[in-house]
Parts: C-alpha cells; structure tokens; sequence
C-alpha cells in the first residue's frame, strides 16, 4: 500500500505539475488567515502567506539537491525579492490570460490531466482519484487551481511571445541561419547499444570489477552477448531482471547526447560489434556492446526545426519585453517596507508613482476604473 501511494504521488506530481512542488498543492488547501499586501497588481494581490509558501518550496527543492536546512535557507533568503517578481509576473500572466478568454480551454486540459492521471493509475471515476489524492494529503481543489495558473501562464507566454517570434520570421531571416548554423542541424552520428550491467550494491567492488573483466575477455573472444546477457546482466525494473527479456539491449542513441564523458570516449573507436571495457556507473559496473552505427550525415535544411531553432534564441529577451510591457501597463502598488527592493526592478514609473502615494493594507481594494482614471490624469500611469 506504502508502494503504490509513494508511485501514485510521483506520477500524479510528474502529470499534472509538472515543475510544480507538492507543498503547494498541500499548503494551498489550508485555510489562510487575510495577512500582509506586499502588492497590489491591478484587482489581485501578492501577500506574505505567499512569498512564504514559495520560498518553502524552494528551499524544499534545493535540500532535495543535497543542501542542508541551513545552506537552503541562507539560499532562498538571497533570491526573496526575485521571488516577490516572479509572484507579480504570475499574478500579470494569468490576469492577460482571463483576458484573452483561455479559462474555457485551461479548465478542459485540466480535467483532461486529471482523467490521464485517472486512467494511468486504474481508478474507474474522477471521485475515486481524488479520494486517493486526499488519503495522500493532497488537496485536489488546490490542485486544480495550481495547475490552473501553470497552464494559463504557460498558453499565454507561447501565444503572445513564443508563437510571435516563429511566425514573424521571413524567409530570409531563416534560411540567412541556417547557413550560418548548419552544424545545429547536420543529422548527428548514432548508436544503437546493448549493456551487460552488474550491480555493485552490497558486494566487493574489486569481485565484480574481476567479473566484468573476465566477461569483457569472453565477449572478446567470440562469446554470444545477448546470451552472455540474458545469464549475467543484473539490471532490474520493479524487482525483476529484464535481460532475459530484453537480451541486454538498450535501445539508439544520439552520440551527442552521451553527456558521460568517459562513456562518449569508450564508445568513440568501437567498431559494430564491439565492446567498450567495463565502465564504473551508478550502482555498478557496466559492458557497452555498438550493434549498430550511423555516421553522423549532412546538414538537412528544415524550416520548423530551423524557426523553432531561431525562436529558442529569442526567447529569454522578448519574454522579458513582454513581462516589462505588462507591468508598464498594470497598475501595480507596493507596500512601504517593500519598496526600496522592488521598484528599481519593476521598472514602471506607474508603480514608482502609484507606490509613493497609498501603502498597501490586507484590505486594500482594487483600483476602481473612475478611480484608475483619476490616477493616470494625475500622472499615475505612463501613457
């Protein structure tokens, strides 16, 4: 039952959000008492409750890479107004996207990642999935509404930037870097591996490195791999041994996407049908046999790949260029105490100003538009 709930938590995680933490989900369905406005963006508010719940998650993230309390924590103190931007550049995203009327469309991929989730772990109804959500301490309502936010700001970052730089490119831009470029898209050399893993776990090192020394002899020699592999190849799934199925083959590789260097350089010089000495990995120690090998080929022109290749180049700058634009545009208020760290960085004169003259309260309700008007008539807002 501990089995099944830990996979079950993992894929709903992996599935629904993505690069969204699990605290969120579990600290967003309890009840929050109203606390400090470090914000106001247009009709919403960025509050303390929040930036503590995303600063938590992130110190979670960076003791799961190995930090300590105290390391993470010192950590995420450094980034906490890069953290307070990035909670007003969501609150700015999801507000364009209710806009541009995408709530019909994000509610239907909601439902359809919940019914993914649904059918990939065998519950017969939605009620049945969220039940099990709630015995594993997830809130499936907070849930929904997380991923709400991450689907919204993901479609309107594609629509309104992503998608602009693609379809704005002539004909000439593109083909001008492609031949300026044309290693990014010379079809690269391949490989098509099969492995004979033995596992290091609980042994004598120095046994298995004699072991996997003598089998790498016989390889040499003549002997069968796939049979060799079926017999000798500790890699196991879920507690079973998959050579005797998969007779130790791996599957085909990119050489250029081999990023273990001592692996790359074993594989380099081996001819179809060879083997490559055996090599230290996680857990164990492995044999490389090269059952097939794809020379790398010529530069074959694409105008997608080439276009999708131009528009990842362009991205970080126009994507900044638009969340500026949209900050330009919002009415945005900052609280006193919070304003020396944030305005400089903003960079709108409408929160520089708006922020000089009202502090921001727990109860502070948004700008009506008569009063919005009024604001930008005395030079609240940037024309």
């Amino acid at each position: 039952m501990r089995a099944r709930r830990v996979a079950f938590n993992a894929l709903l995680l992996a599935l629904l959000l993505a690069p969204v933490a699990a605290l969120r989900a579990q600290e967003e369905g309890v009840p929050r008492v109203i606390d400090e406005v470090i914000a106001q963006i247009n009709a919403d508010v960025v509050t303390l409750s929040m930036l503590k719940r995303e600063m938590a998650e992130a110190a979670e993230a960076l003791k799961a890479r190995g930090m300590t309390d105290q390391q993470a924590s010192d950590e995420i103190a450094k980034r906490r107004t890069e953290v307070i931007i990035t909670l007003i550049n969501e609150q700015l995203l999801v507000q364009k996207g209710k806009e541009m009327g995408m709530n019909e469309d994000v509610e239907a991929e909601v439902n359809r990642r919940m019914l993914d989730v649904m059918k990939k772990e065998n519950f017969k109804t939605i009620g049945a999935l969220e039940q099990a959500m709630r015995e594993s301490k997830i809130d499936p309502a907070s849930v929904r509404n997380t991923m709400r936010t991450e689907i919204m700001k993901t479609w309107v970052l594609g629509r309104e930037v992503d998608q602009k730089i693609y379809l704005g490119l002539t004909d000439s831009e593109v083909k001008n870097y492609f031949a300026a470029n044309k290693e990014k898209f010379r079809k690269p050399e391949t490989v098509v591996l099969s492995e004979i893993y033995l596992s290091t776990v609980g042994k004598d090192p120095k046994e298995v490195r004699e072991r996997a020394d003598k089998l790498a002899t016989q390889l040499r020699g003549g002997a069968d791999f796939a049979a060799l592999a079926m017999v000798q190849s500790e890699r196991e799934l879920d507690g079973k041994r998959v050579a005797p199925e998969s007779k130790g083959k791996l599957g085909t590789y990119a050489m250029s996407d081999i990023t273990k260097e001592e692996v790359a350089k074993a594989l380099r010089n081996v001819k179809v049908g060879g083997v490559t000495n055996p090599l230290d990995t996680e857990g164990g120690i492995i044999i490389l046999r090269v059952d097939e090998r794809t020379p790398a080929g010529e530069a074959v022109y694409d105008d997608n790949k080439v276009r999708e290749a131009i528009t990842v180049t362009r991205l970080d700058k126009e994507r900044k260029v638009y969340m500026d634009n949209l900050r330009r545009d919002a009415y945005i208020e900052v609280a006193p105490s919070y304003r020396d760290t944030l305005l400089p960085l903003l960079q709108t004169d409408a929160a520089k100003t708006a922020s000089a003259t009202a502090p921001a309260a727990a109860t502070t309700p948004a700008p009506k538009k008569d009063d919005k008007k009024k604001s930008e008539a005395n030079g609240n807002k940037k024309p």
